[in-house]
């Protein structure tokens, strides 16, 4: 397998202040995981910019002028309280931006196989109108919808795995068929989206975990909900949203899955693509906040991506 792997120095430059859970330590503790030799392989790619035409294929110019505007020329300012924003915080999320759309455009293009996006600000929680949640813009929304707009895909799917749900990149597709979003979360928790009656066009599966479930449930909702569905839809191309903060030590949460449980997944995963969509899949950093936990997996993440491990 041919990957490819997006990061930059611009991402971080995006402060979030002191004890922040999501900060430049994040990427630097990814960084350091990936550097091993069994990770020589990786295809290290550096994203351009992304453009505010791409961040307008889900996004109003209302909302990225209230970003733009509001990002100081220093020090921190609280957006909302949990959305920071910082002097870097431009470049960082217009690189992100930039690292999604170039992944589409190398994967599509056959140059890669799949691509792994370690970005920040992660974006699954930022709405068509409205930054939270850490997110400024959806970095994976914008994706589908560049994959969709420049390449005339007929349908995409994005599963997001992050402990928290999605309600940005719900409500950017809620009312399109098109696009297929599962999603599974813990309930109750932020942002209080996800529940399974949020069903959309038909196009909408949440799967909501209980506070202590661990990879025994995730593993049973995923072959029972989230697979079948996908397998019926037979995306042109896969998403990911690659959150690891269900992993049993993170701080921001209460699932417990370990390590090998993202690996499954992402087996899963590429096992669907590679029945349907030739195995194009694009994964992009959201959450995880134990950097040792995140690190470690991301890791197995990325190698299953490269390698497929004991792939079906």
């Amino acid at each position: 397998m041919k990957t490819f792997y997006y990061s930059h120095p611009d991402f971080l430059f995006h402060e979030t202040g002191i004890d922040h859970p999501e900060c430049a330590d994040r990427l630097r503790s990814i960084e350091k995981a990936l550097a091993a030799p069994e990770f020589s392989a990786l295809i290290r790619r550096s994203p351009p910019l992304g453009t505010e035409e791409q961040i307008r294929l889900v996004h109003p110019q209302a909302h990225i002028d209230a970003i733009l505007k509001a990002i100081p020329q220093q020090g921190e300012h609280h957006y909302d309280q949990d959305t920071v924003l910082s002097s870097g915080s431009r470049l960082a999320a217009f690189r992100a931006v930039g690292a999604v759309c170039d992944a589409v455009d190398q994967v599509l293009a056959g140059k890669a196989d799949n691509a792994f996006c370690a970005i920040r600000p992660p974006g699954h929680h930022a709405e068509p109108q409205q930054a939270m949640g850490f997110c400024l813009f959806n970095n994976i929304a914008i994706a589908a919808n560049y994959a969709r707009q420049h390449y005339q895909l007929e349908r995409v799917a994005i599963v997001d795995f992050d402990v928290h749900h999605g309600n940005g990149t719900q409500a950017a597709f809620y009312h399109q068929p098109n696009v297929l979003y599962a999603s599974s979360h813990e309930m109750p928790h932020y942002p209080g989206t996800g529940y399974p009656t949020e069903t959309g066009a038909g196009n909408i599966i949440n799967v909501p975990l209980a506070a202590g479930d661990s990879g025994i449930e995730f593993r049973q909702k995923y072959n029972r909900l989230i697979l079948p569905a996908l397998k019926n839809f037979k995306p042109d191309l896969l998403l990911i949203s690659a959150g690891f903060d269900a992993h049993k030590d993170d701080p921001l949460a209460s699932i417990r899955l370990v390590e090998d449980d993202f690996k499954w997944v992402t087996q899963e995963l590429m096992v669907i693509a590679d029945s349907c969509c030739k195995g194009r899949i694009i994964s992009a950093l959201e959450g995880g906040y134990n950097l040792k936990a995140l690190a470690a997996s991301v890791a197995i993440h990325v190698k299953a991506l490269m390698t497929g491990l004991d792939i079906k």
